[in-house]
């Protein structure tokens, strides 16, 4: 139950969080109410040689498997960490019983062997004798009856005897009760027959070519029938097909169906899937939530979950009520328990299989962006609640942003990272010696880590009503700007010259060709980190510097170009130009982005904010079909009435719970529509959920279909889920909680 409490206590603290006080505008807001967050909860089966065939959980909860080394039950588990399918010796008799099928009846747990159908429930009284030693299937029909079979012959029982038996066409595959009509149905390979209790007839009701499993839907009104290539369904009083075979699926060799809930739910021999009510599927699939993605079998679990037993084990997938504020409440335990590195925001790498106890923190080229991205988040929180603990977040990741500066001899220069000397280093070349002996620092930084740098400092700078952190960011931000200024508008390193992307002077920039992204976004980030500059700093230099590149130099011209113009440089272009365009750069995606708050919300001049603002809304045009979270909460800070509210609102839904760098495949699948390959890489013609999808920060591509590690590292939440969770707060186009 540790999982039940600590959402549920999450859900309570999250209530405590207050709103500032936002002046009243005429966007959109989304009312923080409760909704379903899904998540998997994984049991693996002790005994690798142990063949799984059912699962069923009864009106206690409680949850048997049944497999080829008996009866199975599920110990310890719980979100993130694996539980194991023991030995169920709880009623130590049922080991002796040779039971070859398990199912439920009345919501209680019931078994079938070599003699009988019986149970543990009901005083142990039901104890149903039958004649077919072989028997492996069977329903339960009214007043504790039961059909039966050995995959040819049916024996009838009730009142504790076979009260009519018989034989059938093919193999029996499954049988289903109808309660509606008191009727037994009967699915083989190529047909389904009936059995009614009351004239004792068997008789054909539909064909049902190349099934391999079925079940009752509709309230018995129909039988959806599954086969190795998709499924149909057939009215369950006529046997007519309804419809053609719908073979748009995730994956089209189905291997159980299930209602469940009022849903349909198909096991496949790729993963498990749920279909809408839009007609369109929620896809399990992938050790995010299931141990293998060959299904067996599913059922109804206790309180509204799903029991998806698998070849490797048993999922089970949990749907909570939950507010945004709550899983920001979990979100923020998973980032300062396994995510802060001296202050930094990062990585847990070298997991083993998605153990979180094998993992390490390990040092990144982004220190300082991944870092920007979660420091903002906490400033925006911090002025949304006055969270003390947030704040504290603040000063603790603006120690470590502060050292980057001093750690290395370069005035105003940031480095990539830092870490303590001895530690094996991964690129050596790239690694320094600090003049404290005990550390090393890393350089080459780029232009990402810059702006990055600018977005937090100036955020901080604003919204943070504490003097020490306010002085320490503007410091950074003179510091690494007049440093810029100094060098020529570029980043120099220790050895003098520049690094290879920390590059915005004219020489550089304006040699690219106008249609080439580098030009237009090293245009757009530079006016950006000096209008922010200028505007906590007041030092006229940077503002000089801004006006002179943008009127001498085109700087406004290249920010101001439509996107729809950016793309691959001529045959007739450099090479380097050639290099940087040949397909779209989502990692200048999240440049753009964080470059927008400085070069609006600080911009010169109301003229220029309403240019800027177009620039902004002509790039999170073409950005839409991502339904990307964070571009369209920082779209709204332009205080634009459409931003895609409900998209970003459902990133930040579908953003699983589970952050663990899971492999997924869904270039294969039968249910997405593939389209033609382009320069912005959109591979499909709507993009898959978050949860669907590997695990990616915001410079991610989110059409990408396949990828991840095979569990072997956890992202951090602060940059991907709480930044634009918490500037959606502070913004005010997502309330506080709501609980009604």
């Amino acid at each position: 139950m540790k999982h039940y409490l600590f959402f549920s206590l999450a859900i309570v603290l999250a209530l405590f969080a207050c709103d500032s006080k936002k002046e009243a505008t005429d966007q959109p807001v989304y009312s923080d109410v409760l909704y379903q967050q899904d998540y998997s909860i994984k049991y693996a089966v002790s005994d690798s040689e142990a063949a799984l065939y059912k699962v069923f959980s009864d009106r206690n909860g409680v949850i048997q498997v049944l497999s080829s080394k008996g009866l199975l039950h599920p110990y310890a588990g719980e979100l993130l960490y694996p539980g194991t399918l023991v030995s169920d010796d709880t009623y130590r008799p049922m080991t002796d019983k040779k039971i070859s099928s398990l199912g439920i009846y009345q919501h209680q747990l019931v078994y079938l062997d070599d003699k009988a159908v019986l149970s543990n429930a009901w005083a142990g009284e039901l104890y149903s004798r039958h004649g077919l030693p072989g028997a492996k299937i069977f329903a339960g029909g009214k007043d504790f009856s039961f059909l039966i079979s050995d995959g040819r012959s049916l024996q009838y029982l009730k009142d504790n005897q076979v009260d009519w038996e018989g034989k059938i066409s093919g193999e029996v595959l499954d049988i289903q009760y109808g309660e509606e009509k008191n009727t037994f149905y009967i699915l083989t390979a190529s047909e389904v027959q009936t059995f009614s209790p009351g004239d004792k007839q068997l008789t054909v009701l539909g064909k049902a070519e190349g099934a391999t499993c079925f079940t009752l839907s509709k309230e018995g009104k129909e039988l959806v029938v599954g086969t190795g290539n998709g499924y149909f369904v057939i009215d369950a009083s006529t046997g007519e097909q309804r419809g053609v075979v719908n073979t748009k699926l995730p994956w089209t060799e189905i291997t159980v169906v299930r209602e469940i809930a009022g849903k349909l739910w198909f096991g496949s021999t790729r993963g498990a899937f749920m279909l809408r009510e839009d007609g369109k599927f929620n896809y399990y699939a992938s050790k995010r939530w299931l141990l293998s993605d060959d299904v067996k079998h599913i059922s109804e679990g206790e309180g509204g979950s799903v029991l998806v037993l698998t070849g490797a084990g048993l999922g089970r997938i949990e749907f909570r009520p939950m507010t945004l504020a709550a899983k920001a409440a979990f979100y923020d335990k998973q980032v300062r328990q396994r995510h802060i590195r001296n202050g930094f925001n990062a990585t847990l790498a070298g997991m083993t299989d998605g153990n979180l106890g094998t993992g390490h923190m390990e040092d990144s080229d982004n220190d300082g962006l991944w870092t920007s991205m979660y420091l903002g988040a906490e400033a925006f929180r911090y002025a949304v609640t006055k969270s003390p603990e947030a704040l504290q977040n603040c000063r603790e990741s603006l120690e470590a942003m502060e050292r980057l500066y001093s750690v290395n001899p370069v005035k105003g220069f940031p480095a990539r990272s830092y870490e303590r000397r001895g530690y094996k280093l991964h690129d050596p070349d790239r690694w320094r010696p600090a003049d404290n002996p005990e550390w090393d620092w890393k350089s080459t930084t780029s232009s990402d880590e810059a702006i990055g740098h600018i977005f937090v400092f100036g955020v901080l700078a604003e919204l943070v009503d504490d003097e020490a952190i306010k002085t320490k960011a503007i410091g950074l931000i003179d510091s690494l700007m007049q440093h810029v200024i100094d060098n020529d508008l570029y980043l120099v390193d220790w050895d003098g010259k520049p690094t290879l992307w920390g590059k915005w002077h004219p020489d550089y920039v304006n040699a690219r060709p106008k249609n080439v992204g580098d030009r237009k976004i090293n245009s757009s980030n530079i006016i950006a980190m000096l209008q922010t500059a200028y505007h906590f700093t007041g030092k006229e230099v940077f503002k000089d510097k801004a006006f002179e590149l943008m009127n001498e130099y085109g700087y406004l011209e290249n920010l101001m170009r439509p996107m729809k113009e950016i793309g691959r440089a001529a045959a007739d272009a450099d090479d380097w130009s050639k290099m940087l365009s040949e397909g779209w750069n989502h990692s200048d995606d999240e440049m753009y982005f964080l470059g927008y708050w400085g070069l609006y919300r600080y911009a010169f001049n109301d003229t220029l904010r309403e240019k800027f603002k177009e620039a902004i809304l002509d790039h999170w045009e073409i950005e839409r079909p991502e339904k990307e979270g964070a571009w369209n909460i920082f779209t709204a800070l332009t205080g634009v009435k459409n931003f895609d509210l409900n998209e970003a609102v459902w990133y930040l839904q579908e953003y699983p719970m589970d952050l663990i760098n899971w492999t997924v495949h869904n270039s294969d699948r039968k249910d997405i529509e593939l389209i033609e390959p382009n320069f912005r890489e959109q591979t499909t013609k709507e993009v898959l959920p978050p949860d669907e999808l590997k695990i990616s920060r915001h410079n991610a591509n989110r059409f990408t279909l396949n990828g991840g590690n095979n569990g072997t590292s956890e992202n951090s939440a602060g940059d991907i889920w709480l930044l634009p969770y918490w500037m959606g707060r502070y913004l005010g186009v997502i309330s506080e909680p709501q609980m009604r």
